[in-house]
């Protein structure tokens, strides 16, 4: 904690969660602050090294109070320059002098426009140098940034929600933690993915501590399987249980780590694969954890930071958990997360995606495996794995293997209604009743034990929990849910997914907390937000589209070939690799391939690969992590990819100037989930293709076309393919949802505008929107 030191004995301290953040202005000195951050003013008149200043925590009923009189003499003689409070002139006071100093200083309340608007805070510090690896372009004023932050205060201030579409450059994370921190609430800010938390906290955070709040306390909180367990890596050095010399030296390296880690976040290993079994074996998830019985739980990884998030200003979590934790107390299992006051979601177009996830119930073989590696694994480690009790395990592992293997080998997802699943049980009730036997058996045998290890007893209560739910999902019918399962690999997934999560997030979220912000560049459909307030079940909240930052008419060419066959055309897939091809050798490679479907998306590249002569890339050779960086390493490279590189994924400048999107992405419609949610709003007199279908694609659309354009320098083309674009009626609801890229229907366009040679508009091109 960082404590700002006066000659006078004030200090500036944090003092808790329920305090507010304020600029201070005055004239003279700063006293009788109480606890926390201002941004402080410099005397008229005096003299400073530097301008700059930081937030500073106020105690939420200050012992500033002033006579209205004494305000308005102090207000005239301010002269608004900040400055760092070690610079304010605090020195050598009479009584005289402190009796006037109660009369001037006051907070006010925090102005954004003095931070974000010209010549404000913002600008000012970073005149004075900043540190390029936290901030990596020049600053300059946003009006659309501006905006937001205002927008944003306004909620924390008067307690209501908000959504606020803002698209790439607007600088909508600094938008919205600043008015966070001047809320004086904890703050749980909410992100799509686990590298936006860590983009968050290495890089935003660490620039307004520097600058702003030097004692602001921020905390990431992410799943339990993220962290290192202390007992089990303790237990698997004492009885090694590894497998070849890559697991033996992997675990040696992670026990050197252990040593030196503050966090345990397996993050922080580099070294070790995405799918490592070892990882499972030693993770602290919550299905053998042992909690306050453990030897090791006050050097736990898992209770240092859950220690941190209950002293910290601000709690950077990713949706997971966010919607985990909200699923954990709406069925009374406690929680994970600290007690908060407000939400901030980051890339908000997920959640609905997301909660269908957490609120819904789900049983894999994956699951199974795990059970009987855990219950083998721990016997041991216990000195009780004897010949009766291995059975056991064993026999859940094969009557797993052989109920799952029942279900059709090929890959997918497939509607289990109620009456496939009676037919499926009245088929297999042997292999389904062997199943449910073997996790009894396993129970009633540990239950027989004279000692019963705390680790033991939760597996047990695993087995019950999986028999809760292998019987929820093949013999409940609630309405609200779609039942369906997927074979993925060597996967085979059970599960039951909310139709509507519309009123869960209304009773659980909406109702529950006065201040719920929600931002992306994607919120929109038409122009409005309809859809995504009908589809989270927000029925109070403000909205804003900010205008956006990026000059779209002269950065982005819209190239929508007219002579195209139907997407749904035997011909249309020839057709298309003729225009990859064409579209690939103009930009000299540099693009996204993006396709709605793995098959189309093979199909395609098949199609290709032989006739151009650029790196080609294909989304399942490699981890998502390492195509990305090796196409962005290798020049002219091109990526033929699906659903998870439409979003989140960064590469700004050159290296991408060409995204080509083979068709609309309408979601699949024999989806079971897609196919629950049509037939629910069919059965409620509503039109699912306007309402719901075509609003999907259209956010996705924006989503995969948001790849391109990322900086201010960036220029490129995107590329449509699918000509209902331009025939279908509602066409035109994709265009006015798009930004106002230039238009056109000719290559030679295209060419003459990669080459630099001119704007859409002396192309001749025209805005995509009818308006």
């Amino acid at each position: 904690m960082v404590a700002v030191k006066r000659r006078r004995g004030v200090q500036l301290l944090n003092a808790g969660n329920q305090e507010g953040y304020s600029f201070l202005e005055t004239r003279g000195p700063v006293r009788k602050t109480g606890s926390g951050y201002v941004i402080v003013t410099r005397p008229s008149g005096g003299s400073s090294e530097k301008e700059g200043g930081f937030l500073a925590k106020r105690a939420a009923k200050s012992a500033m109070e002033l006579s209205e009189t004494g305000v308005k003499r102090a207000a005239k003689a301010v002269e608004r320059k900040y400055m760092p409070i070690e610079d304010d002139r605090a020195a050598g006071l009479s009584a005289s002098e402190d009796a006037v100093e109660d009369q001037v200083a006051k907070p006010a309340k925090p102005s954004m426009r003095e931070v974000f608007g010209p010549d404000g805070f913002l600008e000012k510090c970073m005149r004075g140098g900043f540190d390029r690896t936290t901030v990596t372009s020049d600053y300059e004023y946003r009006p659309a940034q501006l905006e937001m932050a205002e927008l944003v205060n306004d909620a924390f201030e008067t307690r209501h929600h908000a959504i606020v579409e803002a698209g790439t450059g607007t600088g909508k994370t600094l938008a919205y933690l600043l008015p966070a921190i001047c809320s004086g609430r904890r703050v749980v800010i909410s992100t799509a993915t686990k590298s936006l938390q860590e983009q968050l906290y290495q890089k935003d955070i660490p620039f307004l501590q520097k600058h702003f709040a030097p004692n602001l306390k921020v905390a990431v909180m992410k799943g339990r399987s993220n962290f290192l367990c202390r007992a089990k890596l303790h237990q698997m050095a004492d009885q090694p249980m590894l497998k070849g010399m890559d697991e033996i030296d992997a675990f040696r390296q992670i026990r050197d780590w252990a040593k030196l880690t503050e966090t345990g976040d397996r993050a922080e290993l580099t070294f070790l694969p995405d799918d490592s079994d070892l990882w499972t074996r030693i993770d602290a998830r919550r299905d053998t954890c042992t909690g306050k019985k453990c030897v090791d739980f006050n050097q736990c990884f898992l209770t240092a930071m859950q220690q941190r998030a209950r002293e910290a200003d601000l709690i950077i979590v990713n949706h997971h958990l966010f919607f985990a934790d909200l699923a954990l107390k709406q069925d009374d299992f406690g929680s994970i997360l600290p007690e908060y006051s407000a939400v901030v979601f980051d890339e908000a177009h997920e959640m609905e995606d997301v909660a269908s996830d957490y609120f819904g119930r789900q049983i894999s073989n994956y699951r199974f495996e795990e059970l009987a590696r855990d219950a083998d694994q721990t016997l041991r480690l216990l000195h009780l794995g004897t010949p009766s009790l291995l059975r056991k395990t064993q026999r859940i592992r094969e009557r797993s293997r052989g109920f799952f293997e029942l279900f059709p080998p090929r890959d997918g997802r497939f509607s289990f209604t109620r009456n496939e699943r009676e037919a499926f049980l009245e088929q297999n009730r042997e292999g389904y009743d062997s199943l449910v036997t073997a996790l009894k058996s396993m129970e009633t045998e540990f239950a027989a034990l004279t000692t019963k290890p705390e680790e033991l007893t939760r597996i047990a209560r695993r087995s019950f929990e999986l028999r809760q739910e292998l019987s929820f999902l093949f013999e409940s019918n609630e309405k609200n849910f779609v039942y369906w399962y997927e074979r993925r690999n060597k996967g085979v997934f059970l599960t039951a997914t909310p139709i509507d999560v519309s009123q869960i997030l209304r009773e659980r979220l909406f109702e529950q907390f006065d201040t719920v912000i929600l931002t992306s560049a994607t919120l929109t459909v038409g122009g409005r937000f309809d859809y995504i307030r009908q589809r989270l079940g927000i029925d109070h909240a403000k909205d804003r589209a900010l205008p956006p930052e990026f000059d779209f008419p002269n950065q982005a060419l819209l190239y929508l070939p007219r002579q195209m066959p139907d997407v749904r055309d035997a011909g249309f897939a020839a057709k298309a690799a003729d225009e990859i091809v064409k579209l690939l050798e103009l930009s000299r490679g540099r693009a996204f391939c993006l396709f709605t479907s793995y098959s189309q998306m093979n199909d395609l590249f098949e199609r290709v690969r032989s006739r151009v002569g650029f790196p080609l890339l294909l989304q399942g050779t490699a981890p998502r992590s390492v195509l990305l960086e090796r196409f962005k390493n290798t020049e002219g490279a091109v990526l033929f990819a699906t659903a998870s590189f439409w979003q989140g994924v960064d590469v700004p400048g050159e290296q991408l100037s060409c995204v080509i999107v083979d068709r609309l992405p309408f979601a699949v419609p024999s989806d079971p989930i897609v196919a629950a949610r049509v037939r629910a709003l069919q059965d409620d007199g509503r039109n699912p293709f306007a309402e719901f279908q075509v609003p999907q694609a259209v956010l996705a659309l924006k989503q995969g076309f948001g790849r391109l354009i990322r900086a201010k320098t960036d220029r490129g083309v995107l590329a449509l393919l699918d000509t209902r674009l331009q025939r279908m009626p509602y066409g035109k609801i994709f265009l006015e949802s798009l930004p106002r890229y230039g238009t056109t229907h000719e290559l030679a366009d295209v060419a003459r505008f990669l080459e630099k040679r001119g704007s859409p508009e002396r192309l001749g091109a025209r805005s995509a929107s009818p308006a």
